[in-house]
């Protein structure tokens, strides 16, 4: 449910081509789950975030390729 939440407020106050910068960084740190302030569950956080702006791009490319 909070990350429901979170998913909102990043969509609504935090630029396009940045939530997939900041997608990517919270994948990469949950790489880092070793360490006391990351973990696992960056990795399917980075992964909803960045797809709030990789859905739209392939669905964009998808509708070129079909004109």
């Amino acid at each position: 449910m909070w990350a429901r939440r979170l998913l909102v407020r990043v969509r609504q106050r935090v630029p396009p081509g940045l939530r997939l910068i900041l997608g990517l960084l919270f994948i990469a740190g949950g790489f880092l789950a070793i360490l006391p302030v990351f973990g696992l569950w960056m990795l399917p956080l980075g992964v909803a975030i960045a797809a709030l702006d990789v859905v739209p791009f392939v669905r964009w490319l998808r509708g070129r390729r079909r004109r």
